[in-house]
């Protein structure tokens, strides 16, 4: 992947953002459980940072998918993992479809505001008994004249206690699993609509709800594109998603490997640094390799993106970019703590609040079996019957 100046300059804004608007308040967003969505994302509208890739006479850039990677890359700066993943909730997860299928009335009303930071959305796919098995939801879009009316509940909906609207997949008929459910834009200030937070074991300052919807109208005009198409244009969706949540781990890798190599390098035990052991700076220079190798294989998979997203290629690379990127958080993470000592297991050090928040990639937007499941399949290895 091509790095132009206007790389670059995406790059520096992106970082002096993230120093300056996000990580003075992190600890404080941390503690409260909960970040102040319409402020941060109408300075990062204000900045032209939220619609990159999106049709600029919505209010987006019009750029290619290598500037939205190498925004999330940037994101990475921030010190706690809940703020890039609530920021490419809004760029990469719940507008992909609607900037690229929607209508243009549709995407005057809710994707331009959204560009500009007016709104603040989410995406609202999973259920309590439908994670990474999308085809199993059972919230159901029930028509009604020219309204569609909505029952069911949603899981896990980050940004999902301030959202202005969802983008929101729901079964509009009987048919197959795979050709029965649309996405449907609702408005979160719907008469029906409840909200229960989430407390998780990380990424605080990132709000997580559960969403409930007991006979909730909205016009059938706020379908984004054809009817029963919401199962496919959703999995296009994910690829978008799953090569930011990669990216955005990159620069995080970086600076907890750089991170532990300072500690270890002041901190002594018996008569050395900790660092001038073999078995850790041997370790670290294995972690880092690892961490470029997963630049290489991102930044291949983007511009494969580039050339065709809809190549079935993207879909393997874009699992491999979500699969690796989880196992190496988990591995790297873990690895680093261990070097910390007894530091490393304070709940206000760096590393630990990165192992809280990144054990998440293995799990969100599709667990490592899932994406083990889709490797697999396209590489011809999967099972007929599993099929």
């Amino acid at each position: 992947m091509q790095q132009t100046q206007e790389h670059r300059a995406i790059r520096q804004t992106v970082r002096k953002f993230v120093e300056q608007e996000l990580n003075p308040h992190v600890d404080a967003w941390e503690a409260a459980e909960i970040f102040p969505a319409r402020e941060v994302f109408r300075k990062l509208g204000e900045l032209g940072l939220l619609g990159i890739t999106k049709p600029p006479e919505f209010g987006g850039l019009g750029l290619d998918a290598s500037f939205s990677v190498a925004f999330a890359e940037e994101l990475g700066h921030c010190t706690c993992g809940a703020l890039p993943m609530a920021i490419g909730v809004v760029t990469d997860m719940a507008t992909p479809a609607l900037a690229r299928f929607g209508s243009d009335a549709l995407r005057r009303e809710f994707l331009a505001p959204t560009l500009t930071g007016e709104r603040v959305c989410s995406i609202a796919v999973s259920e309590p008994g439908a994670g990474s098995d999308v085809a199993s939801v059972t919230t159901t879009a029930r028509r009604d004249g020219d309204d569609y009316v909505i029952d069911g509940s949603k899981m896990w909906i980050t940004n999902g206690m301030q959202a202005d609207w969802v983008c929101l997949l729901a079964n509009t008929g009987d048919g197959p699993a795979h050709a029965n459910k649309s996405l449907i834009i609702v408005p979160m200030d719907r008469p029906g609509i409840t909200r229960s937070k989430i407390r998780k074991l990380g990424m605080w300052a990132s709000d997580t709800a559960q969403l409930f919807f007991d006979g909730v109208r909205v016009p059938t005009r706020f379908r984004i594109g054809d009817e029963g198409r919401g199962f496919a244009m959703q999995m296009q969706q994910f690829q978008e998603e799953r090569l930011f949540v990669a990216a955005s781990t990159l620069v995080t890798f970086d600076r907890l490997i750089a991170q532990t190599a300072e500690y270890t390098r002041q901190r002594k035990a018996f008569g050395q640094s900790i660092l001038d052991n073999q078995s850790v700076h041997f370790r670290l220079a294995e972690l880092q390799t690892e961490v470029e190798a997963l630049r290489a294989l991102i930044y291949r998979t983007v511009g494969m993106y580039i050339e065709n997203k809809d190549d079935p290629e993207v879909v393997k690379l874009a699992s491999m970019c979500k699969l690796k990127s989880g196992r190496l958080a988990r591995e790297l993470v873990d690895g680093c703590l261990q070097y910390w000592g007894g530091m490393g297991f304070t709940w206000d050090n760096p590393v630990a609040r990165a192992y809280r928040d990144l054990r998440l990639g293995s799990i969100g937007g599709g667990a490592d079996e899932v994406m083990l499941g889709i490797i697999s399949k396209a590489m011809g290895t999967l099972p007929r019957k599993a099929r």
